[in-house]
């Protein structure tokens, strides 16, 4: 029988897109506000509704149509803390992409950015929760797309706007495509990293490292098929933002049992945990801890330990690093 995990446990959350972890109701609302009609995308318990992982991207972008104006983002990013807050999440990254902000004009960019970065102060003034965020280029929106995207990060990097990466469908383009982007955010000092091994095979965390030059993977889950790129992670230091409950659902791996976070933690990787879109998978981070505790016998130590992990690959300066350490191994 596998511990209980206390709901409370304080945690550290890399991977997380802000649109995608807004909650159905909240959408529902902002669409009725508009008058637009988006009644297709949420099953008859009122909940996302999709086929696939490609249907998925169409719906998650169709939720996005209600997202117009600066207010709307300053809601939803409310909305999603006070989710994740109640998680016992006390630090969080999230993907951000101007392409939804304004659409790539750095002018606008900068209104929608404002009205997020006020939400997280809020937020981290009333519940406890720190806030930060990775600007991400949409990759199947295309190389030419993301140039735009990447100098609207290199201009905003900050106290809030702290990493770059990219996001979408694995299989459209290869990662060398991105490469101006990915020089030019990282010529302006932000940290780096990139969804690659959910679809594309390990082969795609190869090239993502290659060119790409990134320190942590989202998902990174499919290196499990080639054990010397494991051990590569393992000497390098790589950090993957593992989010198991979303794999399962879009049907990476048919269950947690088949899921390989545990067997890449036992070679020495270090894996992280998070929801990635919690509201489209059915989860929480709560709910992913109970499985995980159950699956793999992991215990309080077991997630101290990884959500410590998270907090040394966190996108953050130093100060925030140690304080929220002490919180996570509870010393605070």
């Amino acid at each position: 029988m596998s511990e209980r995990i206390d709901p409370a446990l304080p945690k550290a959350e890399l991977h997380l897109h802000l649109e995608g972890a807004a909650p159905p109701a909240f959408i529902r609302g902002l669409a009725k506000e508009k008058s637009i009609d988006i009644a297709g995308i949420f099953d008859e318990h009122g909940g996302y509704a999709y086929r696939d992982f490609w249907h998925f991207l169409e719906v998650y972008e169709a939720a996005c149509t209600t997202l117009q104006t600066p207010e709307d983002f300053r809601r939803l990013t409310l909305a999603v803390l006070e989710d994740r807050a109640a998680d016992g999440v006390v630090y969080a990254e999230t993907f951000v992409s101007p392409d939804f902000c304004g659409g790539g004009d750095l002018v606008a960019w900068r209104e929608y950015l404002q009205a997020i970065t006020e939400a997280a102060d809020e937020a981290e003034r009333t519940m406890g929760i720190t806030l930060k965020g990775i600007v991400t280029p949409i990759r199947h929106f295309g190389p030419e797309k993301s140039r735009p995207i990447a100098q609207c990060a290199a201009e905003t990097k900050g106290h809030f706007i702290t990493g770059f990466g990219i996001a979408g469908d694995e299989k459209a383009f290869h990662p060398k495509d991105f490469t101006w982007a990915f020089d030019c955010a990282r010529e302006a000092g932000l940290r780096l990293t990139a969804h690659a091994g959910e679809w594309g095979g390990a082969q795609s965390v190869r090239d993502a490292l290659d060119h790409l030059k990134v320190e942590r993977i989202g998902h990174g889950v499919q290196s499990i098929d080639d054990l010397a790129l494991v051990d590569r992670l393992a000497e390098d230091g790589i950090t993957l933002e593992v989010c198991p409950g979303s794999n399962v659902v879009l049907g990476v791996y048919p269950d947690f049992a088949s899921h390989p976070i545990a067997r890449l933690r036992e070679r020495e990787v270090k894996v992280t945990i998070s929801t990635d879109d919690p509201p489209f998978f059915h989860t929480t981070l709560v709910k992913e801890y109970e499985e995980l505790a159950r699956v793999f016998g992991w215990t309080e130590e077991d997630f101290r330990a990884m959500n410590a992990d998270a907090m040394r690959a966190a996108f953050c300066d130093a100060a925030t690093r140690d304080r929220i350490l002490k919180i996570i191994e509870g010393s605070a």
